[in-house]
Parts: C-alpha cells; structure tokens; sequence
C-alpha cells in the first residue's frame, strides 16, 4: 500500500507541473515580465542545469562514470523538437489563456501521438475514428469564434508545439535510461538556444530587459517544473500503462485552467468548457477504444 502511495503522490506532482508551467509562462508573459524568448532561454538552461545535477546524483550512486552513456541516450533529432516546443510553447502564451493554451498543447500532444501510432501500421476501430473526428471538431470549435490574427496565431504556435511535444515523446520510447536522454537532449538545445536569441536579437527593434520576477518564474519553470517534474514522470512511467498514462495526461488542461483561474485571474467561459470536453472526450475515445481492441494496442 505504501509503494501505491508514493506512486500515486508523485503522478500527482508530475502532472501539477505540468500545469504549472502553463501557469508560470502565462503569468510572466502576460504582465510584460520577460519576452518568450528570454523566458525560454531561462527555462531551458535552467531544466538542463537541474537534469545534469540528476544525471551527477544518479553516476555517483551507481559509482561510475556514465557521462557518455548520458550524452548518447539522447539524439540531436529529440533536441530539436524540445527546442520547438519550448519556443511555440512561449511565443504561444503570448496571446493565449492558460486553460486555452493547454487544451491546445495537450490535444495536439494526443492526436500526433495516435497519428503516429496510425502511420507505424496500426489501423483503429470506427470507435478510436469517430474519438478523432469529435477531438478534431473540438478544436475547431475552439477557435473559430476567435479568427483574429493573435488568437489564430496563438493557436498555430500552441499546435506546433504539441506536435513537437507528441514527437519528442514518440522518440523516447526507444530511450532505456529516460532521464540521461532528457537531460542530453535539454543540453543539446543551448546551442541551438543561443542561435535563435542572435537572431531574435537582430530582427527586434529593442528587447525589453527582463524584470527579476520574469526571471524567476521562467527559472521555476525551468528548474523545477520541467527538470524535476520530467524527471518524476519519467520515473513512474513504466508502472503505468500506456492507456493511463495517456488518460492522465488528459487531466493537465483542466489542472491549469482552475491554476489560471485562481493565479492569473482568468475566467472559464462556456466556449472553453465545450471546446475542453469535445477535444479530450474525443482523445478518450480512442484511448478506451485503443483499450478494449488488444490487436490495436
């Protein structure tokens, strides 16, 4: 009983930072705190600092050197799709609310995932189609009401990351050792980091500088949220099925819409509840679907 508790403690920790990054991104960008760009430099490099330190703790336990091992668990392919998500994660939140912006992220994370399922040669059920078509719909209920330029734009950058996100998490599951490939791919992405930030720099009139509390939040995001949170999920993966792990991830939208009610000051509209459950009811469709049809899994 004591193993199901610590398991289930931290699922919950896992999936409230999840949604706390939503939360923590849409604060700072929303009060003008730090631009997306600066934010996702903070976020990145700090998630990397608190990987390494992971990755270190965990050497020194097993009392060997395992720094190649832990570079080479991760690929520049992985890198490259953190680094998307990471920067339409940011350039998102601009103009999204939390609860929008998650449902976005995590719908879109779910349909690529399945979309990959279906090109590696798995064919669904009417059932698990007709999930995809009512998850489809809600989204596109979700922002048609809305086809002003910053929405719509919100959208498309929010979507991208989910499938970066969908993309990279397909690429991990051939990673035995998940927490040396996160913390090789977040290293991998300081480069490519350091290059959007020269260009950004060159195409901005003049980028704001940061206020301590942006920093901070961003760092939060970073160093907590993404480092120690990936981590914690991660490592209660493999006692979950992959059904309801799926299912779980689904409760993230929900969990950042009340964090942006009660942090942000932001409102649940009737637009929002309909679209919410139309995208992640369709998305559990399937995943029930998925369940029930062993030939699929």
């Amino acid at each position: 009983m004591t193993s199901l508790l610590r398991l289930c403690v931290f699922v919950i920790l896992a999936l409230l930072a999840f949604a706390a990054n939503s939360v923590l991104c849409r604060l700072a960008l929303s009060d003008g705190l730090i631009d997306p760009a600066q934010f996702t430099a903070w976020r990145l490099f700090s998630g990397a600092s608190t990987l390494v330190l992971l990755s270190v703790f965990q050497c020194l336990k097993k009392q060997r050197n395992d720094v190649k091992t832990v570079w080479l668990e991760g690929s520049w392919l992985s890198a490259s799709a953190l680094f998307v998500y990471a920067l339409g994660f940011s350039y998102a939140y601009v103009t999204l609310e939390t609860g929008i912006g998650a449902l976005i992220l995590f719908g879109a994370v779910q349909l690529t995932l399945i979309l990959f399922a279906v090109w590696a040669g798995q064919k669904l059920v009417w059932l698990e189609w007709l999930g995809l078509v009512i998850a489809f719909a809600g989204f596109v209920y979700l922002v048609l009401p809305t086809l002003s330029s910053p929405s719509l734009l919100g959208f498309v950058l929010m979507t991208l990351a989910g499938m970066a996100w969908g993309l990279y998490t397909w690429r991990g599951k051939i990673s035995a050792k998940p927490l040396f490939a996160t913390t090789s791919n977040f290293v991998r992405t300081i480069p490519m980091l350091l290059v959007a930030l020269i260009v950004i720099h060159f195409n901005t009139a003049q980028a704001a500088s940061p206020q301590f509390d942006g920093i901070m939040l961003a760092i939060a995001s970073g160093a907590i949220m993404s480092g120690l949170g990936y981590a914690i999920w991660y490592a209660v993966l493999p006692y979950l099925s992959a059904s309801m792990a799926a299912v779980l991830q689904l409760l993230v939208p929900i969990i950042a819409t009340i964090g942006g009610v009660v942090f942000a000051k932001e409102s649940i509209t009737l637009h929002l509840v309909i679209a919410t459950l139309s995208v992640l009811g369709g998305v559990l469709l399937v995943i029930i679907a998925r369940k029930r049809t062993p030939k699929n899994a």
